[in-house]
């Protein structure tokens, strides 16, 4: 059985085709620049090496069609027998990956007021998918779900009950498949059951959130009500002071929701270095650039503040996690973030950090450090993938003895 996952940004379509009776990964790629000009498609395949060029590319359908021409591309007999999509809110309504119908479209569409800058691509892309590959089953696989297991005192807000209720107002947390994933993944590599670990998982990429996992369940995450809460973020503020809002508003008379656009897309990394990039904040810290050294202190801060806060949440800790792009590839952000922490039972192994990047994983910390800190590349694509599997052959992964096929076999299978 051939399951393709498709994971739809605001402007790009990452996507992966997966052979499940092989166990093999037989394409993948990225779509680029959705929607402007010098739009791109990156592809790679299990024969050839990869390739990119430009498209012509004005939404998600033209960008799902141009995935499926290189797919199939000199391989006219190649199948596609379900597609499963990344779905960033999923509210309250849902608590695990679900087969797709027009209920769950009407609930998307529906949750577009929580998440109005990553639903409707990932609505985009399931229509597209539906209207490209008819008949083929869908299934939504959803970044909150994973922390539906919050217990109230994390999830709620000290709102009026009214917005509880009747508007939804609570924390839902996101990159849920990450946090899944590589939480995991580290029970595996360090050869005990998720159930008898504490970890804090830090995905790090031009979006972040942390969460914190307790016996395998996350009891608490960064990211709240949208993904705009928490740490700062490459063009996110993260955590601030709701007062800013209006005293912004009556001072400049900006909308609200030029305001809001402000603090998700000019501000963070952004806003403090006058880059989103990290590899230009690093290159630029590195050259003593006073603004980029507050910039990556100041976002390592926080990083810091959130695991230890999640350390006394879960009343200590096994092992700190980071992944994603800053995560897998910046031991300046990981550095900076465990400074100072060898009272949390944190040792450091500076050599080993310096070198754990571009694909490289596993401990960063001491032999003998009593928490163990790893970094771990993430594959928010093979949740998709099993989760798919799993639906359609009748198996929840929402059961408690579910378990992910790397999780029970060889780690070489969920790269």
């Amino acid at each position: 059985m051939n399951v393709l996952a498709l994971n739809c940004g605001s402007s790009s379509l990452k996507y992966q085709l997966f052979d499940w009776t092989k166990s093999k990964k037989l394409a993948s790629g990225l779509v680029d620049r959705i929607g402007q000009a010098g739009a791109t498609i990156k592809h790679q395949n299990d024969e050839a090496p990869s390739t990119k060029k430009e498209v012509s590319c004005q939404n998600h359908s033209d960008a799902i069609e141009h995935v499926l021409k290189a797919l199939f591309e000199g391989k006219k007999d190649l199948a596609i027998d379900a597609v499963g999509h990344r779905v960033v809110h999923g509210g309250s309504r849902f608590a695990r990956s679900v087969i797709i119908d027009a209920d769950v479209i009407a609930t998307i569409e529906e949750l577009i007021p929580l998440a109005p800058l990553h639903n409707p691509p990932n609505l985009a892309g399931i229509v597209a998918a539906k209207k490209l590959l008819p008949g083929i089953p869908q299934i939504a696989v959803f970044d909150t779900a994973f922390h539906q297991t919050m217990p109230p005192e994390a999830y709620t807000y000290a709102v009026p009950h009214s917005w509880v209720e009747e508007l939804g107002v609570r924390r839902y947390g996101f990159h849920g498949t990450s946090h899944l994933y590589v939480s995991r993944k580290v029970a595996k590599m360090l050869n005990r059951p998720v159930t008898e670990l504490r970890l804090i998982t830090c995905h790090v990429g031009n979006g972040v959130s942390l969460a914190a996992i307790k016996h395998g369940k996350s009891i608490d995450t960064s990211m709240g009500l949208t993904p705009l809460e928490g740490a700062i973020m490459g063009t996110r503020s993260g955590d601030l002071d709701a007062g800013i809002i209006p005293y912004v508003h009556n001072q400049t008379q900006q909308p609200f929701e030029q305001i809001f656009d402000a603090l998700n897309k000019k501000s963070g990394m952004l806003a403090l270095s006058g880059h989103s990039d990290l590899r230009d904040v690093e290159d630029k810290y590195l050259a003593g650039d006073p603004r980029c050294t507050t910039a990556l202190e100041a976002a390592s801060y926080r990083l810091k503040k959130y695991i230890g806060a999640y350390a006394a949440a879960m009343g200590g800790v096994d092992a700190i996690v980071f992944t994603a792009g800053v995560g897998e590839n910046s031991p300046i952000i990981r550095g900076m973030a465990l400074s100072e922490m060898e009272y949390l039972g944190v040792k450091l192994d500076i050599q080993a950090n310096e070198v754990t990047w571009r694909g490289v994983e596993g401990l960063i910390s001491t032999k003998d450090s009593p928490v163990k800190v790893m970094v771990v590349s993430t594959d928010e694509e093979r949740i998709i993938i099993e989760d798919s599997i799993a639906l359609l052959e009748g198996r929840s992964p929402a059961d408690p003895n579910f378990r992910y096929s790397f999780e029970n076999g060889s780690l070489a299978t969920a790269k």
